[in-house]
């Protein structure tokens, strides 16, 4: 229900805003590094996809508010699961990030604000394969709620370089919130991080 409203609402927003004075919008193609903390591997090494689209708005000279509605793949990679055995993660989410914008000036924009991802797709990997579920329990909570920051550079009219660091501020494992541990992880939980890089196209 809340994912139905969440696509209704932008989809209105970004109607509007190709409608209205001081509006904009425009596509989102970029990737994705990411990791999980707290699922004992290191290192930004999950690649993913990261594909949307966007409306903003001018609030003044240097603020804008700009929403999002953005395909995106999360997860941990574990290059040596031969060795130590440690599954890895992967998930898939369509996430709504509200931002706000400071324009520093014509061609640089700090961004900051939170997101909330909904939950597509999520299993763990092992050596025996894909583990969507363990002793029919879903690993991940449908909703993942988040914190970002960012800069974007406008390369020219149209173009602009967009890079984000964003972190997770509620653990996203099932077993986290519960007694009955799926894998032998910390117990502080677990926590998405990526580090993105996109193009953003503006209309």
């Amino acid at each position: 229900m809340l994912k139905r409203f969440a696509i209704l609402l932008f989809c209105g927003f970004l109607t509007i805003s190709m409608q209205a004075q001081n509006f904009g919008g425009g596509v989102i193609l970029g990737l994705s590094t990411s990791q999980v903390g707290g699922d004992n591997l290191g290192g930004f090494n999950k690649a993913g996809l990261l594909i949307g689209f966007f409306a903003n708005k001018s609030i003044s000279e240097l603020l804008s508010f700009q929403m999002e509605m953005n395909y995106i793949q999360k997860g941990s990679n574990n290059p040596k699961m031969n060795e130590n055995r440690t599954p890895d993660i992967s998930t898939s989410y369509i996430e709504v990030p509200l931002l706000l914008q400071y324009h520093q000036s014509n061609k640089l924009k700090i961004e900051g604000g939170v997101q909330t991802g909904y939950l597509i797709d999520g299993y763990y990997n092992d050596l025996d394969g894909e583990r969507p579920k363990y002793n029919d329990i879903n690993p991940f909570i449908n909703y993942d709620i988040g914190l970002l920051l960012g800069i974007d550079y406008n390369y020219s009219k149209n173009i602009s370089l967009n890079t984000r660091i964003s972190n997770s501020i509620f653990p996203i494992g099932v077993e986290d919130y519960e007694d009955q541990a799926i894998y032998n992880y910390s117990r502080k939980g677990k926590y998405n991080s990526v580090l993105s890089f996109a193009l953003h196209y503006n209309f």
